[in-house]
């Protein structure tokens, strides 16, 4: 029997990459029901076609609701009798937001904040906030706006529940993951790269010296079950992922697909031109998943962070009488200092996707 034995989880943003891997990991599992929470009926209904053929004996445990989080009433109406949140709804393209800011601060910001709004007053007993590595020291508007998300998150956790002496809490848990690149995901650049080399085009890339931290969607929902299970309220939960150079990156998906091209001859070279476009709007040379200044109070986990919440008060005097010197000894963790993959190491953590096993072997991806 799992944790989620009988019990209803949804899923905001649930057509989207993660809420795909969720499905995957717990249909066939003893959950009761997985609600599938997003604005767009299409994606929705290729949803539900999908899950019909593939897996039909368990696919009457999902439920579509059809509404935006930027709409309270329709997330109230979607969280009866809901035990368990995973909120994944967002802006998350960069240049996107960076042209259109105020979109993501009403789907990040404002949406974050009814979403944890309706789940304390529905009684859901966890949210779990999807947020991203750009919202440390954040210099876009995707950013920003995440790291918004995470300040509402832990502001709202100082009032969402308490815990008893026996350590057991009460109330609505709310934690947040921050992670790297989710490889595959939609809208990453290793779907666009496949294309390029099917036709016949270079592969473009922004910045070869750009690194990236890098893992699979199977990994982001072992983050976000790691958090369910372990993190305390307000706790920010940060997975300890290697990188690579947007370089590398880019020669290990032409390795894996150089065979694809349409100019493609044995012993004819490495493959692809790689052609570099430059930077765009908003992007940075590398990305940070631990600040320095979280580094003071976060807990080493093994394969995971733990930043708790800064649950002083806003009376700031008495701090002159009861001061706290201790500091731990981590830095800044980022992709520039963590483990660095080289060509092999990346085209291996590549080819060991679903997601690219299929595409080598001509397997349509239904959800991308």
């Amino acid at each position: 029997m799992s944790i989620f034995a009988g019990k209803t989880l949804m899923i905001t943003g649930g057509t989207g990459s993660f809420g795909n891997a969720v499905l995957n990991r717990f249909l066939k599992t003893d959950i009761a029901e997985i609600r599938i929470f997003s604005r767009d009926e299409k994606k929705q209904d290729d949803m539900r076609h999908e899950y019909q053929a593939k897996m039909p004996e368990v696919v009457g445990k999902i439920k579509f609701y059809i509404g935006d989080v930027r709409n309270k009433s329709t997330l109230k109406t979607a969280m009866k009798g809901v035990d368990y949140i995973f909120h994944a709804a967002a802006l998350k393209q960069v240049p996107s937001c960076e042209f259109f800011p105020m979109e993501a601060v009403k789907t990040n910001v404002i949406g974050t904040d009814n979403v944890l709004d309706a789940a304390i007053d529905e009684g859901v007993k966890c949210v779990i906030c999807l947020s991203t590595d750009k919202a440390a020291y954040p210099i876009n508007a995707m950013g920003i706006s995440k790291a918004l998300e995470e300040k509402i998150a832990v502001a709202r956790s100082r009032n969402s529940g308490t815990y008893d002496e026996n350590g057991n809490f009460h109330g609505t848990k709310i934690c947040c993951t921050r992670y790297g690149n989710v490889m595959c995901s939609r809208g990453s650049v290793i779907p666009l790269w496949i294309d390029q080399i099917r036709n016949g085009n270079p592969i473009t890339l922004t910045e070869p010296k750009m690194t990236r931290f890098i893992m699979s969607l199977e990994e982001a929902v072992d983050l976000v079950l790691f958090a369910f299970e372990n993190g305390q309220n307000g706790d920010i939960l940060v997975q300890k992922a290697p990188a690579c150079t947007i370089q590398t990156q880019a020669e290990a998906v032409r390795e894996l697909f150089r065979h694809q091209s349409p100019s493609f001859k044995e012993g004819a070279g490495e493959g692809p031109e790689i052609k570099v476009i430059g930077i765009r709007h908003g992007e940075k040379m590398y990305e940070t998943l631990l600040t320095n200044e979280e580094c003071a109070k976060a807990v080493d986990m093994g394969n995971f962070y733990r930043v708790p919440a800064d649950n002083r008060g806003l009376n700031y005097d008495k701090f002159f009488k009861e001061g706290d010197e201790k500091r731990n000894i981590l830095t800044e963790f980022n992709s520039d200092n963590t483990v660095r993959l080289d060509v092999a190491q990346t085209k291996a953590k590549i080819a060991s996707l679903q997601y690219i096993q299929n595409e080598l072997n001509g397997i349509a991806n239904l959800a991308k």
